[in-house]
């Protein structure tokens, strides 16, 4: 089996234990994966504080650091097909989704590197004239990044671009679900030319989450994950009063009035739930129809549904593959049944496949007799759709926003005044307009509630990433006056 190794310090090394990586697509062993145990992530967070300190690093300049980050973009460029060949592998990804993603990915870290000498600071008109006084930008320090199984390379962009542009330094831990391509990864970093310490990736599980986010050299925690995990690493960060970044999940609302174009807003929807076989966090897993289009629009998916081509993820004609673990899929196969009960309609799936994998179909629950089935209010991580009815216009922002959740959200409508009034009343970080799940390096993403707070991609994220300083110059030759009074 291919065995892969931590990047630490500049050294490929193992960790203290190791396990094997399972083929979603089999249920079998291909891989040898290190596991970090806390002398491992001790040595990562250590060598990232030494690196940030380092002039190797703190002594370039901003415009040095982006070149860095532009070789970094070449290097993935060129690897993407072996990535995405290897995300497939490890978490049953289709290899169409990760062939165009990877490649994508590539734009983010060229965002960044343009970025990184453009982090100004500011002039303040004091009120005091015989002082001047300016704001510098400076990077916040150790930045712990952790991100999951899916989209793994484009969620790690998001903060390894921005921390990197501002100066930072970082220990990146890869998903114990499905670590591969971000252990690849690591060799691009190398080649890239990064000083010694200043990008660590590390894989492993619970352990060595809590002895990252707790680790007391550790400024800042960017998270990708679940509310649940998220809860356990704001007690962690208690430990080192690290500033958080959370992108957490979502149960988005995919709204459709009846003046929509239905053939456009059913590939969406497909594209929305269906698409990564549904395991992304900001699926639009809560159709929201209006009551003169619900037939219509229901038939189209139903029909799409049944059509999508679920098969082995590495074959470029496969539509629909594996969920990542047997653990997931189990839990998606529960919450279904359980919502049956509960009284929605199954329109379509709901079955598991015999044969080996963790393969589960598209499918459909109209839940309009059942708005509170687990299926509506739970997040599934899976290709699960949730069918709710509305009549008005309020009745839809009322169902869109009933939800802790706060992260995507999609409208399809011809009305531009309406679209307008739901972009206003929508609470959510990302409001999509007869599209959905489009991204860019230059757009910040992110949401609130149970679905986090900070943002990824643009501006905004490089700003997380540093701290103000305040500086006061006083430019007066004159002695400083009576020193019990405050200036």
């Amino acid at each position: 089996m291919q065995r892969f190794q931590h990047y630490i310090d500049g050294q490929f090394a193992d960790g203290a234990r190791r396990f094997d990586s399972i083929d979603p697509a089999t249920g079998t062993p291909w891989a040898v994966m290190p596991d970090a145990d806390a002398g491992d992530i001790d040595r990562a967070v250590r060598a990232a504080d030494r690196a940030f300190r380092a002039p190797a690093w703190a002594g370039l300049t901003a415009t040095s650091r982006g070149r860095l980050l532009s070789r970094l973009a070449d290097l993935i460029a060129g690897a993407a097909p072996d990535l995405a060949a290897l995300e497939t592998r490890d978490t049953g990804k289709i290899i169409r989704e990760t062939s165009a993603q990877i490649a994508y990915v590539a734009d983010y870290y060229r965002y960044y590197a343009g970025l990184a000498d453009k982090i100004e600071g500011a002039h303040l008109p004091i009120d005091k004239p015989d002082m001047e006084v300016w704001l510098r930008r400076e990077p916040v320090g150790v930045v712990a990044a952790i991100v999951p199984w899916n989209s793994q390379l484009f969620l790690s962009a998001v903060k390894l671009g921005p921390a990197l542009a501002a100066g930072c330094t970082v220990v990146l831990k890869a998903s114990e679900d499905g670590p591969a391509p971000l252990l690849e990864f690591a060799r691009l970093v190398d080649q890239a030319g990064f000083p010694p310490g200043v990008v660590n990736i590390v894989t492993g599980g619970p352990d060595a989450g809590r002895a990252l986010t707790s680790h007391p050299l550790v400024a800042h925690i960017a998270f990708t994950g679940g509310p649940d995990t998220a809860r356990h690493i704001l007690r962690a960060s208690a430990e080192n009063l690290s500033r958080t970044s959370l992108e957490l999940g979502g149960k988005s609302p995919f709204i459709v009035f009846d003046d929509a174009d239905l053939d456009s807003a059913a590939n969406a929807q497909v594209a929305g739930i269906f698409a990564a076989t549904g395991q992304s966090c900001v699926a639009g897993s809560r159709l929201l129809v209006q009551a003169g289009v619900r037939d219509a629009l229901l038939a189209r998916l139903v029909a799409k549904a049944e059509a999508a081509v679920l098969g082995p993820p590495g074959d470029m004609t496969t539509e629909i593959g594996p969920l990542c673990t047997a653990r997931q899929r189990d839990r998606i196969d529960r919450i279904v049944q359980d919502s049956i009960a509960a009284g929605a309609v199954l329109l379509t799936g709901g079955v598991v496949p015999e044969g080996p994998g963790f393969f589960y179909p598209p499918t459909i629950l109209d839940c309009s007799n059942a708005p509170d089935a687990p299926c509506v209010t739970q997040e599934l991580f899976g290709p699960v759709l949730s069918v709710l009815t509305f009549e008005t216009e309020d009745q839809a922002l009322h169902l869109a926003n009933d939800t802790p959740y706060g992260l995507a959200s999609g409208v399809f409508t011809r009305s531009l005044t309406r679209a307008h009034r739901m972009i206003r009343g929508l609470r959510a970080g990302v409001v999509w307009v007869n599209t959905y799940r489009a991204v860019s390096p230059m757009a910040p993403f992110g949401g609130h509630g149970l679905s986090g707070h900070g943002r990824e991609g643009g501006l905004a994220a490089a700003l997380d990433f540093t701290t103000i300083k305040t500086v006061w110059l006083r430019i007066s030759d004159d002695p400083i006056p009576d020193p019990f009074v405050m200036r």
